[in-house]
């Protein structure tokens, strides 16, 4: 189960940078849409966060994950 989930291919890699690029817009989207909510010192956490932390930290221990996993499997 732990190989599915972290074992970086073509697919999977797309889905990040699709998701990283759909955060992005979101984050835009929703502060545009709530600027007078948020204020002019406001910003829209969820999908900042997403866009900052969680993606990239995904693909950093995918990307450790699959290197470690094909080494040890050339070895």
């Amino acid at each position: 189960m732990l190989d599915k989930m972290l074992r970086l291919t073509l697919g999977k890699l797309l889905l990040i940078i699709g998701a990283w690029v759909l955060c992005v817009v979101m984050h835009n989207v929703i502060y545009g849409l709530f600027h007078d909510f948020f204020g002019p010192r406001g910003d829209e956490p969820f999908f900042f966060l997403f866009t900052v932390v969680v993606i990239p930290l995904y693909f950093v221990v995918s990307l450790v994950y699959t290197v470690v996993q094909l080494r040890r499997r050339g070895s």
